[in-house]
């Protein structure tokens, strides 16, 4: 169900975002420190919120990948664990308590 709310307020961002860029259709001075061009602000705004868009999933990917790397060392330390804890049960048998 996250998911699906996640999806959808991406999804009006991205028609707030496209409305928004299509009412800003005039040219504006970009300065790049070097060079000075005249482009519409509806490339300006689509290409800031495309980078945007690339940084952020670029991170969401890197941190799947960590948390990836984490469970599977996590994963082989537990099976570890209970390849000794087997050892273990099958070479001392626990003693009968009776009062």
């Amino acid at each position: 169900m996250k998911f699906q709310w996640s999806l959808i307020l991406g999804l009006i961002f991205a028609l707030i975002t496209a409305v928004f860029a299509v009412i800003n259709v005039d040219p504006v001075q970009v300065n790049f420190g070097f060079d000075q061009v005249s482009i519409p602000l509806i490339l300006v705004i689509l290409g800031c919120a495309l980078i945007g868009g690339i940084i952020v999933g670029s991170y969401g990917i890197f941190r799947q990948y960590k948390l990836q790397k984490q469970i599977k060392s996590l994963t082989a330390e537990l099976s570890k664990l209970r390849d000794t804890d087997h050892s273990l049960d099958t070479l001392t048998p626990l003693p009968d308590e009776t009062l």
